[in-house]
């Protein structure tokens, strides 16, 4: 018998992990950090329902942290199986990973200092070292390539668009023949490639982060243009809290393509994320993974500034001057992005641009409702800038693209799981796929089996 768990991502946005068991084997699709509100982070903590050390293999979609991020706990916590991804999600999750251990062992450290820790000493969920062993574990995968796993399941991967490395996951175990969507990107997206179509599938597991919206048509250079020269010319900064990997990216694209249109010729752009910078070098590695030519692709990235120094960082925040500052996190919710959030938020000449998702329980998502204040490393911040949304720039499928997905299957499948969304999305989904497609749809709950 085969079964299905959602050991996260059901009924929320993060947390990623999916469990397959067929015949006292064990594949754990994607291995992602709960992040948002703090009843879901604080999951993180808690043991897995299944002992590490009795997960037989991982399949990891990509790497942003909400599908990466739980790795090195994995093998911190006792497994020693190998890990498949395609060659950029490896080499992607190389640098989430190691910087999400730097982070996490900083956090700790600050917190023993201060003595605000109910723990004593306070302890990292994972470290560096972690980390490098998780990286170490790893066995890429080509496209379009079957490849056998143990216990005599086999995975493909496919192109998901998204970001770089992205895929979905067709794994054929046990006599039936489930896909995973993992992340699903844009269709005719300028910077990265459509979403393939998957022919087949006994069952299907799906995402639902944009379930219940329609992405803006408006076009997202334009849009973006608009934003930085109305924020110019009242004389403020533009500050752009963006992924690393795929955001970041894509955001110097849109910005080279309004430079090459004689636009924001005089406006200095800042790639302020160490992270970012270095996922921008792999861009131009992986040009397999992506539209863009070697020669755009060289010169998207040249367009800003890299700061990779924490001193550099302080000089830009201090800067009086209009310019654009991308830097990490996305969702605010760490990284250097809150120094200048903390120096730019409270003068109204200034702009706070989001450019993805934003989960609840983050900076990001209080801003975008409304806050009119935020708590940054302790204190309250006014929030006096404009703060602005760009959700066309979201490299998610919304509710049609996902629809368009699904619409590549062959014949219904059996039955499609609705996961990776906040509840209102993912039973939108559903209610579409049932009435649209009349397929047998539904929502999982957090650690429900399915048999399959």
């Amino acid at each position: 018998m085969l079964t299905m768990t959602s050991l996260g991502a059901a009924g929320t946005v993060t947390g990623s992990k999916h469990l397959l068991e067929h015949d006292g084997k064990r594949i754990l699709i994607d291995c992602g950090l709960f992040q948002g509100m703090k009843n879901l982070r604080e999951l993180n903590w808690e043991p897995l329902p299944v002992p590490p050390a009795s997960i037989n293999a991982v399949i990891l979609t990509h790497a942003h942290l909400d599908h990466s991020g739980y790795l090195p706990r994995l093998v911190r916590d006792g497994f020693r199986g190998r890990i498949y991804a395609t060659a950029a999600t490896r080499d992607v999750a190389a640098l989430i990973l190691k910087d999400s251990g730097y982070l996490n062992e900083k956090d700790a450290d600050f917190l023993n200092r201060i003595g605000a820790t109910r723990h004593k000493p306070a302890l990292p969920l994972y470290g560096v070292r972690d980390a490098e062993r998780a990286i170490e574990s790893f066995t890429p995968v080509q496209f379009s390539k079957s490849t056998e796993l143990p216990g005599g399941a086999r995975v493909t991967f496919r192109h998901a668009g998204h970001i770089l490395g992205a895929a979905t996951a067709d794994i054929e175990w046990g006599g039936q023949r489930i896909v995973f969507s993992g992340d699903l990107g844009r269709y005719s997206d300028p910077f990265m490639l459509d979403p393939e179509a998957v022919a087949q599938a006994d069952y299907v597991v799906i995402e639902s982060t944009y379930g219940n919206r329609i992405h803006d048509p408006t076009d997202a250079a334009e849009a973006l243009g608009a934003v930085v020269e109305r924020t110019v010319r009242r004389g403020g900064t533009v500050i752009i809290p963006a992924f690393a990997v795929g955001r970041a990216q894509a955001l110097l694209y849109y910005l080279w393509k309004l430079r090459e249109a004689g636009r924001l010729k005089n406006v200095p752009i800042y790639l302020d994320s160490p992270m970012a910078i270095s996922a921008s070098d792999l861009l131009c590695e992986h040009l397999g993974d992506h539209r863009l030519t070697p020669q755009v692709c060289r010169d998207a990235c040249d367009i800003a500034t890299y700061t990779r120094e924490v001193e550099q960082s302080k000089a830009i925040t201090a800067s009086p001057y209009p310019k654009i500052v991308i830097s990490a996190s996305g969702m605010a919710t760490g990284g250097r992005v809150l120094h200048h959030l903390k120096a730019s938020a409270p003068d109204q000449k200034n702009t706070i641009l989001f450019s993805g998702f934003q989960a609840a329980g983050t900076r990001g998502r209080a801003m975008l409702e409304g806050a009119r204040e935020i708590k940054i490393h302790g204190q309250w911040v006014p929030i006096e800038a404009e703060v602005a949304d760009l959700p066309m720039l979201s490299a998610h499928a919304d509710a049609n693209e996902l629809m368009r997905w699904l619409s590549g299957f062959q014949r219904p499948p059996k039955r499609v799981f609705i996961v990776h969304g906040e509840a209102q999305a993912s039973e939108a989904l559903r209610s579409r796929i049932d009435q649209e497609l009349g397929w047998d749809a539904v929502v999982p709950r957090q650690a429900q089996m399915f048999e399959l």
